[in-house]
């Protein structure tokens, strides 16, 4: 990580081609994020654009103390969640349906595409605030400390809104299986 932290230096100093690299380094972690929250892929594009254009105009206020990809994904939660409460909520699709690319078992592509989707849709269900903490602790594996940072919070604030989250998907998924009637083989009417 000895140039992430030159690129950084350099990227303060206004170098360009160093911000690029950062932002090659980073822009898997920060599209992810962005998807998960905002659950379509050309607004998670914008959002990670977003981020990057707000890091690069604020570069001079990054704390070198933190970690440069906590800073940005608290950047791209922000900015997330600030869309999530201007609008409502819109599905993910995925691309392996979609775009007809499925893998070696389409039964088990479709099954994982299920579940991804349902996963998705119920995230979706969840205030953004939320969302970005599960999001975080799930896909990034981020400690609650570090979650606690990147949302501007408290650790014991964190623990709190996972586990309300947790709850919430839990009654969710059984709202949802309880919804869907059971079929019995051999009866038909």
């Amino acid at each position: 990580m000895i140039d992430e932290v030159t690129w950084i230096q350099q990227a303060q100093k206004g170098d360009t081609d160093a911000f690029a690299r950062l932002v090659h380094l980073y822009q898997t972690p920060v599209y992810n994020l962005a998807y998960r929250m905002l659950g379509e892929r050309m607004e998670a594009e914008d959002a990670a654009q977003e981020t990057f254009l707000r890091a690069f105009c604020n570069l001079s206020q990054y704390d070198p103390a933190r970690p440069f990809r906590n800073w940005l994904l608290s950047i791209t939660a922000h900015y997330c969640v600030d869309r999530i409460r201007r609008r409502r909520p819109v599905l993910a699709l995925d691309d392996e349906l979609t775009t007809g690319r499925i893998g070696a078992d389409p039964g088990d592509a479709v099954v994982a595409w299920e579940t991804r989707e349902r996963i998705q849709r119920l995230l979706m269900r969840l205030p953004a605030d939320d969302r970005a903490a599960v999001t975080l602790r799930y896909w990034y594996d981020c400690s609650y400390e570090e979650i606690a940072q990147i949302l501007g919070s408290t650790v014991s604030a964190v623990k709190s809104r996972l586990h309300r989250a947790r709850l919430t998907l839990a009654q969710m998924m059984r709202e949802e299986a309880g919804s869907r009637k059971p079929e019995v083989i051999g009866s038909r009417k």
